[in-house]
């Protein structure tokens, strides 16, 4: 009877969920989706006022009444971009697209989601610099300003201490602004303003359920305040992780930056909402708006678009970023953590500068013994330790799964999969892939398991992202959890006991690139190389929300100020600092400039001088790495730099794809190849026979600097620069050159790459200026 009425109850249950649906998304329908229409430019100077009035009478024009048309309008863009977010419907949207003065309409989706201390000093050994980085100048970016489009902050880090530093820059024009345990006294002359946008959330989601976030800019989640330390923390001694973990000193890269924060992301609502975040379209674009008009000067923006990229015109960060640039805000976007499969890279625009995720030369290291007397080298940062004194049976997941199990994630410990009776008092094995590396931690707990091993399937090699797991635990190479299963499979009694961890430095080879970390080639537009760098990305730590457990899972209550996390969410904050150092340098360069030096100085060696290399043990290259990793120190005096126009882009968006992005700019009938843009890099896609590209460089060194070019052709193509030879007379001078490219049939047909790298180097014995050349065969 009781059986029976639970099913009973289960069903009416279930009959109320598809009832409640039915009218939510009946309501939801009849009120319309957030749609963006994107007008391009402004069109002369227009007041606030006139601009939304603009926007109101486009709204009027597909809406009943005056009053529809303002109650439907969620943000007016009017400070870079022109353009609004409305709720509209599918038919309301599709009239306004058509109309002469839109340029696009898109829906504004939850498609973007969050890519998610010694990362500085080994920056600085890349540099070959012994004693790690230092900003150069005692000075060096305190007036600069970085708009951090994230998750929020927690701003009474030690990491946003505002000890020592001058007034707000007087052209700042942003708020602080208040909400849920968040006040205007949270900033300071550190944090100098925040902003929070979740309208097109809620339009989508329903109000904020403020039991897993504040509604304000206060960060609950943990990503937005390490992103924001990384770029800009204050230097900040005796910080470590939970457990004691990389103690030291923790800085950003900029530490006398000034910080403003846009906070856009926000928790998914479901049966664990801290897990994960999402960010719409147009409470982004509403944030890079203000951000441009508040005065920041680079722009870090660790989320992107999941699945398939979108168009360029129906790319929100795309779009706010190309009028960012045009006002020479430098954007810089992480590349997504969807790798090690090819064409996964995100954030595609030229304008946008794509970063990749490599490791540093820390590990953490925790040996496992085996019962055979093996030592096998595992990592973790996990702060329990088992009891000493004795070995612990040791069990594979896959040998251990409740009946039902999938036959596809035996190995895989995802929740409820374990039987207690198989697993109680063992150290469990299980396998990356599905599901959290954390939650397969607490599976072994649940079920009863003292520990857990976690191991590499073959895709992801050596990289061991650690984890402060909620039992004992540490994780392991492809590698190595292939010598533990061999080991269990050959004993009847197999056993072992993991010591206690250290952190180590001086790992070598480093860095290596990051598994995880998403690859090319560009899939919008393959002639145009992404990603464009790589800088530290794996076991990074920063500053953390007070109000997020280290691991988010749901019991989890550790309360921790600083965390150890992996994402090329991480590696994006290391180069937004670059950017402000160049910025901080050279004010009066554009983005472009900037973007510019920062990949023509980067390298494609380790720190031992040897090529860099994947996890797998692969050698690594442009659609890994793109121009390679950055040297900030480099990028302060690039010597030449591959300057664009706003006009420069508007013609490759004419190019590729057919996008008008401006309707004050038609499309020309014919226009520039998208290979002709005058980007850093060079990329051909389909050659057929031979191909010309044209670059210019202009001269931000010395006067009188005279450059020869070298080059290194990829296998089976020539490649011819001409002229060979570069003299300048004064700094800023532009000078022009064509790079050939020409298939030679050398290529061998048993080359597994789909392409070929090599590149050309302009140097004046001083300056080397390097593009990398990749020619894409499949």
């Amino acid at each position: 009877m009781k059986t029976a009425g639970g099913a009973m109850s289960g069903l009416l249950f279930f009959l109320f969920l598809c009832l409640f649906s039915f009218f939510t998304a009946s309501a939801s329908t009849k009120q319309g989706q957030v749609y963006i229409v994107y007008l391009g430019e402004h069109a002369g100077a227009k007041s606030k006022g006139a601009i939304l009035d603009d926007h109101h009478a486009l709204l009027l024009s597909v809406k009943g009444s005056e009053e529809e048309a303002r109650a439907s309008l969620l943000y007016s863009y009017k400070h870079t971009l022109n353009g609004f977010a409305a709720l509209l419907s599918e038919e309301e949207a599709t009239k306004l697209s058509e109309k002469t003065e839109v340029v696009s309409t898109f829906r504004s989706d939850g498609r973007w989601s969050p890519h998610t201390t010694r990362s500085w000093e080994f920056v600085g050994l890349e540099e070959g610099l012994s004693k790690g980085w230092q900003p150069s100048g005692a000075h060096a970016g305190e007036n600069v300003i970085v708009g951090m489009l994230d998750s929020g902050i927690w701003p009474e880090s030690r990491s946003f201490s505002d000890e020592g530093l001058g007034p707000v820059p007087a052209r700042w024009k942003g708020v602080c602004q208040g909400g849920d345990s968040f006040n205007s006294s949270a900033c300071n002359r550190k944090v100098i303003g925040a902003r929070c946008y979740l309208k097109a959330y809620e339009a989508h989601h329903g109000r904020l359920n403020t039991t897993n976030a504040y509604r304000s800019p206060r960060d609950h989640d943990g990503h937005g305040t390490h992103t924001a330390s990384t770029v800009a923390g204050r230097t900040v001694p005796g910080v470590a992780a939970l457990g004691g973990f990389a103690a030291g000193t923790a800085s950003g890269g900029a530490p006398l930056a000034r910080l403003a924060i846009y906070k856009v992301c926000w928790p998914i609502p479901g049966p664990n909402p801290n897990i994960e975040n999402t960010c719409f379209d147009a409470d982004m674009l509403a944030a890079m708006d203000d951000a441009v008009g508040d005065g920041v000067d680079v722009m870090s923006i660790s989320i992107g678009a999941t699945g398939k990229p979108p168009r360029l015109p129906d790319d929100g960060i795309a779009v706010g970023a190309l009028h960012a640039a045009r006002r020479g805000v430098v954007v810089v976007c992480s590349g997504g953590n969807s790798g090690p499969a090819p064409a996964t890279v995100s954030n595609l625009a030229p304008w946008i500068l794509t970063v990749g995720a490599s490791s540093i030369d820390r590990s953490f290291n925790s040996p496992i013994r085996l019962g055979n007397g093996m030592v096998i080298m595992g990592q973790t940062v996990t702060p329990y330790q088992l009891p000493a004194n004795r070995t612990y049976p040791i069990v594979y997941a896959a040998h251990a799964v409740v009946p039902g199990t999938a036959a596809n994630v035996t190995n895989q410990c995802l929740p409820n999969s374990l039987s207690p009776k198989k697993v109680r008092g063992k150290i469990v094995v299980c396998l990356r892939g599905s599901g959290l590396r954390v939650g397969k931690g607490l599976e072994v707990k649940r079920a009863g398991g003292a520990a857990i091993v976690l191991g590499n399937p073959p895709m992801y090699g050596s990289e061991v992202p650690v984890d402060a797991h909620v039992l004992p635990g540490t994780a392991v190479s492809m590698t190595n959890v292939n010598t533990i299963l061999k080991y269990i499979n050959s004993s009847s009694n197999p056993t072992a006991y993991l010591d206690r961890s250290r952190t180590v430095v001086d790992v070598k080879p480093s860095p290596l690139m990051a598994q995880f970390s998403s690859r090319g080639p560009n899939v919008l537009e393959p002639s145009i190389l992404k990603p464009d760098v790589t800088a530290p990305g794996l076991n990074i730590l920063a500053a953390w929300s007070e109000a997020s457990s280290p691991t988010k899972l749901d019991g989890d209550n550790r309360v921790v100020k600083y965390n150890i996390i992996s994402g090329t969410s991480m590696s994006c904050p290391h180069v937004s600092a670059t950017a402000v150092l160049l910025k901080s340098a050279h004010p009066d360069w554009s983005a472009a400039a900037i973007r510019s030096a920062i990949m023509t100085t980067a390298t494609a060696n380790n720190a031992e001088g040897g090529p860099i290399m994947n996890a797998d043990g692969t050698v690594a290259g442009p659609m890994d790495y793109g121009s390679g990793h950055i040297r900030p120190r480099h990028a302060l005096d690039p010597g030449l730099v591959y300057d664009a126009s706003f006009q420069d882009y508007l013609l490759y968006a004419c190019a590729s794809g057919g996008a008008q992005l401006d309707r004050s700019f038609p499309c020309p009938a014919s226009p520039p190849r998208p290979y002709e843009l005058n980007y850093p890099s060079v990329a051909i896609h389909g050659l057929n026979g031979s191909t010309t590209v044209h670059r210019t460089v202009t001269n931000v060194g010395e006067h009188g600097a005279h450059y020869r070019v070298a080059v290194v052709e990829p296998m089976g193509f020539s490649v011819k620069v001409s002229p060979t030879s570069l003299a300048f007379a004064r700094t800023g001078e532009k000078k022009s050159f064509t790079i050939k490219i020409e298939a030679t049939g050398k290529r061998s047909r048993r080359l597994k790459r789909k392409y070929l790298a090599g590149s050309y180097t302009w140097s004046d014995g001083v300056h080397a200026v390097r593009s990398p050349v990749v020619v894409l065969v499949a």
